[in-house]
Order: structure tokens, then sequence, then C-alpha cells
């Protein structure tokens, strides 16, 4: 919460450059602190992003094919 006790959004960003091969979450979903939420891919290897918090997922900003640039916002959690 900010400091008038609105609620902030966690944002799950790429940490780098690479295509989204996976979302594991949908909106409204409620999630765990080290739950996967997207599988992305780059120089073939397999990278699963996950969540450093638990929360109820507000938005998802990727799709399966999307190519991320590092710091893209891919889920917003409530």
């Amino acid at each position: 919460m900010d400091r008038e006790g609105t609620p902030v959004a966690e944002q799950i960003r790429a940490e780098m450059v690479a295509n989204v091969i996976s979302v594991l979450v949908v909106e409204g979903e409620q999630i765990a602190a080290g739950q996967p939420v997207v599988i992305m891919e780059s120089m073939k290897m397999e990278i699963p992003v996950l969540a450093e918090f638990g929360g109820q997922v507000a938005r998802v900003s990727v799709t399966q094919g999307d190519v991320v640039q590092e710091g893209d916002v891919m889920v917003e959690l409530a």
C-alpha cells in the first residue's frame, strides 16, 4: 500500500529480451509467491518467471508468441 493506504500493484517485468512461449496465469487468479507465471525462451533456453509476491492477478500484458524487451511489464498483481 502507498502512504494513503491505496493498494499498489506489484509488477512482474521481463529481465531480458525474450520470446514468451507460455503464459501460466489468467486475470483474477490468486497466485502464491514463487509460482511460475510466464515461461520465456532466449537463446534456446526456457526461463520460468516466478512471482516474487503472492496476490491476485490484476492484468496479464503478454500472450504466447510475444517478444518482450528488458523491463516490459508482463503481469500485474493487486
